[in-house]
């Protein structure tokens, strides 16, 4: 079985959300399927960050529909935005 790397950057529901707790709650929520390689803040308007995480999971069907419902069942998080597939 094959990996993917993929990037998203993740929009919190709004600006007093804590990156560093949504980053703690995203490691723990997708550890099961995903490996974090990297997260990064950044800033889009008015004191308002996203965070972008690049992460690596196994290339099984449906394993991105799963991730990204993790991601946005979150309450803390308003939207996500796939910023790139690849295969290892």
């Amino acid at each position: 079985m094959g990996k993917i790397v993929i990037a998203y950057k993740i929009f919190p529901s709004e600006s007093s959300v804590d990156l560093n707790l949504l980053k703690e709650k995203i490691t723990k929520e997708l550890s099961e399927i995903a490996s974090i390689q990297r997260f990064a803040e950044e800033p889009i308007a008015f004191g308002l960050s996203a965070l972008v995480v690049n992460m690596v999971l196994p290339e099984t069907e449906g394993i991105l529909d799963e991730t990204e419902k993790k991601l946005t069942d979150m309450e803390e998080v308003s939207q996500i935005q796939t910023l790139g597939v690849n295969r290892l």
